[in-house]
């Protein structure tokens, strides 16, 4: 799950870096996935160190020039760092700002105040996906995280509990609502109503939340019953703060980034015409660069300064917010490497070839195409794209809103499974802390529980419709 920018990279890799055959591509990439997982979870290898060396398997499995596979991840790495890096690295920086102000304690002590107990699931996913609705998936996981790790610790709840309903909100979001990078490209391949696309997308994505978010949290707490990593809590000033940022203070500096990337979507379906003035003014201030960097500047006086930071001190907090990031970056750095690598390699290529003579209902066909490529690729936005370009004209004859549920159906698909060829595995590993088995039997599961039942909801309304 990385920003348009990389994914659009992606989609459009060139010539492969392989004229390997199907077959021999499919066991590289087996191979590669299982050199990945050994080294990290038998010899306890770095991720970063082991993701470049599964790339570089994987190529040779394949038959691949060498240097063509050292190319293909290096440009999957950096292009990945620079969609996502820069976001981390921001959001890193607001949740410093919002740790050492005492803004992220004001948020959770009127939460824990407001939601406790067994209401506490229902108001993280609730918040996150009010949140999620605008923002690119990390976006939204750099801005929940200190609100998530600080109502666990404080609260004493498992992290899974207040952490999946979290994850749950924000990736239904991503996966099945406009105006996501996915579901937008899906619309407009198969001439689908934005309008129709949303109303139904928020159908599906109600229940599906619920599901995969509050109730399958309860038994992930009890697969995982781990604590908020101390690492990644934001820690309490160090000396006693004379005051503190207002409630309504810091909760507007938080919104502040879902509110201009919301304008921004919404004068791009009102406007659509990318000469006005309007919509290029909203394109720059709603990107999530912009977005984030205006939360930023913000919050250095609504927190800060708030808080009765000196310029020395706001300098201090933006210096030490940057440290605990570093390895972050390059585990999911080096995931986007993998990425690309499968990409280059032909294995989205692949997938389509064999789907071709697949004799199966368009809106089964959709999602299961979505599937493959996913679990191939570990895109969501390559897989929805593919996706949607093959099954595109399955949709010519279909009525207004079965085309808006193959939209949602090839979108429920490009969610399955999320694992390690994935960038935003790694994200939420390290955010949470925990180890690659740990990771799969939570968030891996969850995704898949998204996909499969919001199928199983578009798969009734495709009855009732």
């Amino acid at each position: 799950m990385t920003s348009l920018s990389v994914e659009m990279l992606a989609a459009d890799a060139v010539e492969p870096i392989t004229s390997a055959g199907n077959a021999q591509l499919g066991i590289a990439v087996l191979a590669g996935i299982a050199v990945i997982v050994l080294l990290i979870t038998k010899l306890k290898m770095h991720a970063f160190l082991a993701l470049t060396i599964g790339s570089l398997a994987l190529g040779s499995f394949a038959g691949a020039n060498p240097a063509k596979t050292i190319a293909s991840f290096t440009a999957g790495l950096g292009s990945t760092v620079a969609g996502v890096g820069v976001l981390i690295a921001l959001g890193a920086i607001l949740g410093k700002l919002l740790a050492d102000s005492g803004g992220a304690d004001q948020i959770v002590d009127t939460i824990l105040a407001k939601a406790s107990g067994r209401a506490m699931p229902w108001a993280m996913v609730l918040i996150a996906s009010i949140i999620g609705l605008p923002l690119f998936f990390e976006v939204g996981i750099v801005l929940m995280i200190p609100v998530v790790l600080l109502v666990a610790k404080r609260g004493n709840y498992s992290l899974m509990r207040i952490g999946i309903p979290a994850l749950a909100g924000l990736s239904v979001m991503h996966g099945l609502i406009p105006p996501h990078p996915g579901p937008l490209v899906a619309i407009d391949a198969l001439g689908a109503n934005l309008g129709v696309t949303l109303a139904l997308g928020v159908l599906v994505a109600i229940p599906t939340v619920i599901i995969a978010g509050p109730v399958f949290s309860r038994y992930a707490a009890r697969w995982v019953d781990i604590q908020a990593p101390e690492k990644m809590i934001p820690q309490r000033p160090s000396e006693d703060l004379d005051r503190r940022p207002s409630f309504g203070a810091t909760l507007a500096t938080i919104l502040l980034p879902v509110v201009l990337m919301l304008v921004k979507a919404l004068v791009d379906i009102v406007v659509d015409d990318p000469e006005n003035h309007v919509q290029r003014v909203t394109d720059v201030i709603g990107s999530p660069l912009i977005a984030l960097l205006a939360a930023v500047i913000v919050g250095m006086f609504t927190l800060g300064r708030a808080a009765g930071f000196t310029k020395g001190r706001l300098a201090g907090t933006v210096e030490k917010s940057l440290a605990p990031i570093a390895g972050i970056l390059l585990i999911v750095g080096a995931g986007g490497g993998f990425k690309q690598t499968l990409i280059d390699a032909g294995v989205g290529q692949m997938i389509l070839e064999f789907s071709e003579n697949w004799s199966i209902p368009a809106l089964l066909l959709g999602w299961l195409i979505a599937v493959a490529i996913r679990l191939a690729t570990g895109s969501a936005t390559v897989a929805t794209i593919s996706a949607a370009g093959l099954v595109a004209p399955l949709a010519a004859d279909m009525s207004t809103s079965h085309a808006a549920l193959l939209v949602l159906a090839v979108g429920a698909g490009s969610l399955f499974f999320s694992h390690v060829n994935d960038a935003g595995f790694w994200l939420v590993k390290e955010y949470f802390g925990m180890d690659v088995p740990q990771t799969i039997k939570t968030w891996s599961v969850m995704e898949t529980i998204i996909s499969v039942v919001s199928l199983g909801f578009i798969l009734l309304l495709s009855l009732v419709l």
